[in-house]
């Protein structure tokens, strides 16, 4: 059976992890929106995105090590110049990484549910996490929240809208699928088997 990939020796994105936002036109070479994803997994999705998006500049924080390097390599290897892969915990790190209004587009997709309550305090969409990510939006940013949790779901909009983002849908409405957006490879095995998937696109004032 396959563990994934091999762990690669070499860090990847912690050059940027400073003290204050890094020159993002610097790192990436030009300028144009920045979009940040919070768990890359496998990275299928911002793979894709950046192929499909070449003018988006995209930060994807990935804390497992063995998947932030795979990724890494991968967008390397595609010649993906506006993908950077940073390993370690968005949580602790985007604070400090992005000036207030930067962000054009946050992706987070399919979070561990964290069931236990024991266990609550590691979820990512946290209200003080929902309400720092509006902050660092610009003006009609996006955040586009994916689950095959339906609780999970429910919860991370009502999180979500009680910090400020708006859900142009209504308060707790999922938004359906859009055939022309990009899909993970875990997403497209959800839609093939014909389970469902729950979504929330919302935006800032």
């Amino acid at each position: 059976m396959s563990r994934g990939p091999r762990l690669l020796p070499t860090p990847v994105g912690l050059e940027l992890l400073g003290p204050t936002p890094p020159d993002w036109d610097g790192v990436f070479g030009a300028a144009g929106p920045l979009e940040l994803e919070i768990g890359s997994g496998y990275g299928h999705f911002a793979l894709g995105y950046c192929e499909r998006h070449p003018a988006a500049r995209y930060v994807a924080f990935e804390w497992r090590k063995k998947w932030a390097r795979h990724v890494q390599a991968q967008a390397d290897k595609r010649g993906l110049r506006n993908l950077r892969v940073i390993e370690g915990d968005a949580r602790l790190h985007v604070p400090r990484l992005f000036k207030p209004g930067a962000l054009t587009g946050i992706h987070l997709q399919f979070p561990d549910p964290w069931w236990k309550r024991a266990h609550q305090k590691r979820a990512v969409l946290t209200p003080e996490f929902a309400r720092l990510l509006l902050q660092l939006s610009a003006p009609g940013g996006k955040l586009d929240l994916r689950t095959d949790v339906q609780e999970l779901g429910e919860l991370m909009l009502e999180t979500a809208e009680a910090a400020g983002w708006v859900n142009p849908l209504g308060a707790g409405v999922f938004h359906p699928a859009d055939p022309e957006e990009v899909s993970s490879s875990r997403e497209r095995r959800y839609l093939a088997a014909g389970e469902p998937v729950y979504r929330g696109r919302l935006e800032t004032r």
